[in-house]
């Protein structure tokens, strides 16, 4: 009797059924193709324009790849075409964020090229400048970073403690933002009149708010879900890859140059180093915080015991003379003439200064062949090697994550790109 196909489908059905009994699905048979996903260079959460290459499994990420300088400006080869004292301007544009720190670690820098030493109140100004940037610099780090992972109300209160250091910024420069404030061989001008109690006022006033921005995140449960466990860097591996500054202070690693190779004049103040215990996302902005504060002790100490006298060096030969100087006298006038035409006579040789700037250690090494041009210059940007960490650090998370890792490193790519 022949089979119909009907009774052939039931026959197959059947003959097939016993070898699914126990079968277990695993993930290997659900795994289809992986996406690739840009994530910037015009990204918000990126803060600047570096584009992330993820290579994502779902909502996981399997690949990280940074691709930097879409904001390259050959900073470095300038420098090479300029005086030493014309390049102050393009170091507020590495850390925009915190351009008088940034001013302070090139002079001192070409300084030690030079052996010069300021006189003391020209120290402590520059400890002054670096320690505003520091608050500075933390304040929008923190505030764009809680702003990221969903508090919006933190990133106002941040701001407006911003913007009364702004304010001082413009009494002590002339500019809020891009200062250029810091020459080779000291400052500009002395601090201006009343600048003093006002900057003392502003310490006042920003430690109970910095308490309240600390309680505002401290308790706020989606913030701490999205920072705690999230972006682990162990000691180790935040020593291999080179971190500096609180991403490296985060990991549990007491590293900080104004403690370990003292300069300005840190070694004689009293402040502490703080230090996370996990290494993660939510470690990394309580050492931020604690650093302001130890930032407001510093400046109190500067502020208590600020001497007087000069604030620039005292060779006369290489420091352009006073206004009224050369307006009065021939031999003033082409003194400052040849100065200002053939720069800084630089002696020969090699030297690398490193200061412990907002984002970790921003670093100038300067080789001279004499003259007042660099032969060669190199930037050590912080930011840049922080970030050489996300290919390691980001696999296993979740895409979501990646916005909290970024906030927590807190760079920025004028540096990085530089």
């Amino acid at each position: 009797m022949a089979t119909t196909t009907k009774e052939m489908e039931y026959s197959d059905a059947g003959s097939r059924a016993p070898q699914l009994e126990g079968y277990q699905q695993t993930t290997e048979d659900l795994v289809g193709e992986k996406l690739v996903l840009n994530m910037g260079p015009s990204h918000p959460a990126t803060h600047g324009v570096l584009r992330l290459i993820l290579e994502m499994d779902g909502e996981t990420i399997t690949k990280a790849d940074p691709d930097v300088g879409f904001l390259h400006r050959g900073d470095e080869k300038i420098a090479e075409n300029m005086q030493y004292n014309q390049f102050v301007p393009y170091t507020d544009r590495l850390d925009y964020l915190a351009p008088l720190a940034s001013n302070v670690a090139y002079a001192c820098a070409v300084e030690k090229l030079l052996d010069w030493e300021l006189p003391p109140r020209g120290q402590a100004i520059r400890v002054l400048c670096c320690e505003m940037a520091r608050i500075s610099a933390h304040l929008l780090g923190l505030g764009a970073y809680a702003m990221d992972v969903g508090a919006m109300t933190v990133f106002l209160y941040t701001f407006t403690q911003r913007e009364e250091i702004y304010n001082l910024c413009e009494l002590l420069t002339g500019a809020r933002f891009t200062t250029s404030y810091t020459r080779v061989g000291g400052q500009i001008r002395d601090l201006p009149e009343g600048f003093t109690d006002q900057l003392s006022k502003f310490c006042d006033d920003f430690l109970p708010a910095l308490d309240e921005i600390d309680t505002l995140l401290m308790r706020n449960k989606i913030f701490l879900d999205r920072t705690k466990d999230i972006g682990v860097i162990s000691k180790e591996k935040a020593i291999a890859y080179g971190l500096s500054g609180p991403n490296l202070r985060g990991s549990g690693v007491a590293h900080d140059l104004r403690k370990a190779n003292p300069y300005l004049g840190y070694e004689q103040y009293d402040f502490d180093i703080p230090i996370g215990e996990h290494g993660d996302c939510y470690d990394r902005y309580l050492v931020r915080g604690e650093e302001m504060r130890q930032s407001v002790k510093i400046i109190r100490q500067v502020l208590k015991t600020l001497p007087d006298g000069p604030i620039n060096i005292a060779d006369a030969k290489q420091r352009v003379p006073n206004k009224e100087s050369v307006l009065m006298s021939m031999e003033e006038l082409i003194h400052h003439f040849i100065l200002i035409t053939e720069g800084i006579d630089a002696p020969p040789g090699e030297v690398y200064f490193g200061a412990e700037n907002p984002k970790g250690e921003l670093g100038f090494y300067i080789h001279s062949k004499g003259g007042g041009v660099p032969y060669r210059l190199k930037i050590r940007a912080p930011s840049f090697v922080n970030l050489s960490i996300l290919p390691d650090l980001l696999p296993g998370h979740l895409m979501s994550d990646t916005v909290a890792v970024l906030g927590s490193l807190d760079f920025v790519m004028g540096e990085c790109d530089r």
